[in-house]
């Protein structure tokens, strides 16, 4: 496909302009077939460590994995259906259609009307998108819950592939699409994770690779200071790395705000640290870095998945495994699921993204080699999703206590998988003016419910304002949800606060019902986060 065509009719002038505040420092050189193996290296790392950790996917939680791992070449066929590269695949099918700079709303609306199932912060992105909330608003915590979630690192590596050894170049681009589901931390998850593949071209070293990365994030935030931690204990324990991974799990373990409460961790920076764990204590070995990767646990596919694509991009496709380059090349022309894109073109099309990006920032490309002006990495701004916010607790809406509820709510059962008998899961109203008042004390709180086939709207109100109205339709690919949040608020002055929701007895036209379905609130507060006590310690 000729470059012209590939790129559309807008212009990336745009993004050389945003790195004109990053002064080159090197030009670095390479010659064609060597760019092209590293970006093969890269995508094949994805697809290789996302299917060696698909079996042990969050079950180790806040504990590592020690039972066997078994895993062999053909069982690369997995990654065809992973959204570890779907999702990013989808929007390198949106820069095809739209150009470069395609505005964030179209990269949400593809990966919105893809034909796969989404999850956590890109569900509620997908949801967001349905529901006229559009890039930066659909990946705020203001309405998105999960913006602390790992999506946005999981799917971030094409930017990296494609800018080598120009990190500030990644990093504007990845600011734009990260901040369709993610925020904050978030969204330096996919920085970092794209910062590490432009810095692979080119050092050898994991220990500079990842230093330099981490000069792309603001050094106030969590993520910054949690993989600073893991360099630190890598240091103290060079030849442990469970004994570097308890010390991370004391400080860091509970720190999270999606599904606060339970030993479920898809937060973005600590599975990020076990991607740095992975690779410094991998040292370049890429089963190694696979092993440790995913036996660190929780989102135990994603992670080695990011880690060897770093190995991939290091050492190039040639130079990794045979048999791992072989099962990648049995399918590389198989399409991943609700994409036009195989391994192959893949690999093309990045590969001449590439190209043109180089260009754009003052490179230059002859019929052998490359010539490259490195970019020094560069910090973007700060943001935090979450400052400060703690569960204090969650309260059930079968719970009369702080409930109150006006009009005719009925109780709404689900099976129970285990006993296959009918139990409480919600309580739900379609009658417009019912309504649902919680009071509570608190700096934040979320109210949940289900999205579902025949949701309805609602009205919410604070201290007896008026705030929005919220939809609770869901029906895409066949997905509903249970106990998703509806409507959440943070920051707020301490003291007691009251929550009403009023059914409105309104539905979108797809919707098969007017039903608004409650389960339980989630109260915040706010207080300076505490490390547990340690005999190692690094900055929190």
């Amino acid at each position: 496909m000729k470059i012209c065509r590939l790129l559309g009719t807008v212009s990336i002038a745009l993004i050389a302009v945003t790195i004109s505040a990053a002064q080159p420092s090197t030009l670095r050189t390479m010659d064609i077939q060597t760019l092209k193996d590293k970006i093969a290296g890269g995508w094949a790392g994805k697809m290789i460590g996302v299917t060696y950790g698909a079996p042990v996917e969050f079950r180790a939680q806040g504990k590592t994995f020690d039972d066997p791992i078994t895993w062999t070449p053909n069982d690369i066929i997995g990654s065809m259906w992973q959204d570890d590269i779907y999702v990013q695949l989808t929007f390198m099918m949106t820069m095809d259609r739209f150009g470069v700079n395609a505005p964030a709303k179209k990269f949400q609306e593809m990966f919105a009307k893809a034909g796969y199932m989404l999850w956590h912060a890109n569900v509620q992105a997908r949801k967001n998108y349905y529901d006229s909330i559009f890039p930066p608003m659909s990946g705020h915590p203001d309405f998105n819950s999960h913006a602390d979630d790992i999506d946005f690192q999981i799917e971030a590596d094409y930017l990296g592939f494609m800018a080598p050894g120009m990190p500030v170049t990644a990093s504007t681009m990845a600011d734009k699409i990260g901040h369709i589901m993610n925020y904050g931390d978030g969204v330096y998850g996919g920085i970092f994770i794209a910062a590490l593949h432009t810095q692979a071209f080119f050092y050898n070293d994991i220990a500079v690779v990842i230093n330099n990365a981490l000069k792309t994030l603001p050094p106030q935030s969590d993520y910054t200071k949690m993989v600073s931690g893991v360099i630190l204990l890598h240091q103290q324990y060079p030849n442990d790395w469970k004994a570097a991974w308890q010390e991370l799990e004391n400080k860091w373990g509970a720190d999270h705000i999606c599904e606060a409460g339970s030993t479920f961790n898809i937060d973005a920076k600590l599975n990020g640290a076990y991607i740095v764990m992975g690779l410094l204590y991998g040292n370049g070995d890429p089963q190694r870095t696979l092993e440790i990767t995913a036996r660190c646990g929780q989102d135990a596919d994603c992670n080695p998945s990011s880690a060897m694509a770093v190995l991939g991009v290091m050492h190039g496709f040639e130079k990794l495994p045979r048999e791992m380059r072989e099962g990648v090349l049995r399918m590389k022309d198989s399409l991943f699921i609700n994409t036009d894109y195989s391994f192959s073109k893949a690999v093309l099309n990045t590969y001449n993204y590439a190209v043109a990006m180089i260009k754009e920032n003052g490179g230059t490309v002859s019929d052998s080699s490359i010539t490259i002006i490195e970019q020094k990495p560069a910090a973007v701004p700060f943001e935090d999703a979450f400052p400060n916010v703690l569960l204090d607790k969650k309260i059930s809406v079968f719970d009369k206590g702080p409930w109150k509820t006006k009009g005719n709510w009925q109780i709404h059962n689900r099976t129970d998988w285990k006993t296959k008998q009918p139990v409480p899961q919600s309580i739900l109203s379609s009658n417009k003016g019912d309504a649902v008042e919680f009071r509570f004390s608190g700096n934040g709180i979320a109210l949940n419910g289900n999205w579902v086939r025949d949701g309805g709207k609602a009205d919410v109100y604070l201290d007896g304002k008026f705030v929005r109205s919220i939809d609770t339709y869901y029906f895409y690919n066949n997905q509903e949800h249970e106990n998703m949040v509806l409507w959440q608020v943070n920051g707020l002055a301490g003291g007691t606060h009251i929550v009403r929701l009023v059914v409105k007895g309104e539905q979108r036209p797809e919707s098969l019902g007017k039903n608004i379905y409650l389960t339980q609130a989630i109260i915040f507060k706010t207080a300076p986060k505490k490390s547990a006590i340690s005999k190692f310690s690094f900055e929190r």
